[in-house]
């Protein structure tokens, strides 16, 4: 328990450089369950945990404890996977509830100066499946109306950042949009590399007694692919 304290000792001192009342503590119990317990105890807004994994096989050895947090947590989660300055932010949206949820509390939160958040909306694009028995005219037809669903989902994704950007602006962020047809978490990472981010910002869709087993194909991609920190918030 001595060494323990210790590390704990030299988290506070740290800590407190940019957090006068921050407080350190060991707590004798299983890690994830003394995790979420404290987080409750404290009604935590935010819980910061590290990444484990190195190599090429990183992706697979995200640390146990994170992982276990990550899926039972109701507050956001940080996961960090190096140090860093947080200059540009990628919030994926989606037009959903937990999307929107992410935009929020980035709103809610003091930005570094000159900090930018990228609003990122990818549509999965409607395509004709192959139908070579289908007549000539039919082919055309479907198509025609697959573009036309492309361009109204992108119209909507428009709409949506549109509507979250003064919220994210007001509280001091700069922004900017993007909206593209791809497959969601491959454009999302794509952006995040293009424009360098700090951090990628997702909603976590878990809910209920399943939670585990639905925080959401985008979000569980991005923490097992994401080459930067991800913040997910429920």
């Amino acid at each position: 328990r001595g060494h323990f304290e210790r590390v704990a000792a030299g988290a506070g001192r740290t800590l407190r450089r940019t957090w006068p009342n921050a407080d350190a503590t060991v707590v004798d119990a299983l890690p994830v369950d003394a995790i979420l317990a404290e987080a409750r105890r404290f009604r935590a807004k935010l819980i910061v945990l590290g990444w484990r994994g190195y190599g090429p096989m990183a992706r697979l050895f995200m640390g146990s404890v994170s992982r276990g947090v990550v899926r039972l947590a109701l507050c956001p989660v940080l996961v960090v996977r190096r140090r860093c300055d947080i200059r540009t932010v990628v919030v994926g949206m989606d037009g959903s509830p937990n999307a929107r949820k992410a935009g929020r509390f980035l709103a809610s939160l003091t930005p570094p100066r000159g900090a930018r958040v990228i609003l990122v909306y990818i549509v999965e694009p409607v395509t004709v499946p192959s139908a070579g028995l289908l007549p000539g005219t039919v082919r055309s037809v479907l198509a025609r109306e697959a573009t036309k669903v492309n361009a109204e989902r992108l119209r909507q994704g428009e709409r949506e950042l549109r509507a979250m950007a003064p919220r994210l602006k007001k509280a001091g962020w700069r922004v900017s949009t993007r909206v593209r047809l791809d497959v969601p978490l491959r454009g999302l990472l794509e952006v995040t590399k293009a424009s360098k981010a700090d951090l990628v910002c997702v909603g976590a869709r878990g809910t209920g007694g399943v939670r585990p087993l639905l925080l959401g194909s985008v979000a569980q991609g991005a923490l097992d692919r994401c080459p930067v920190g991800v913040l997910l918030v429920r």
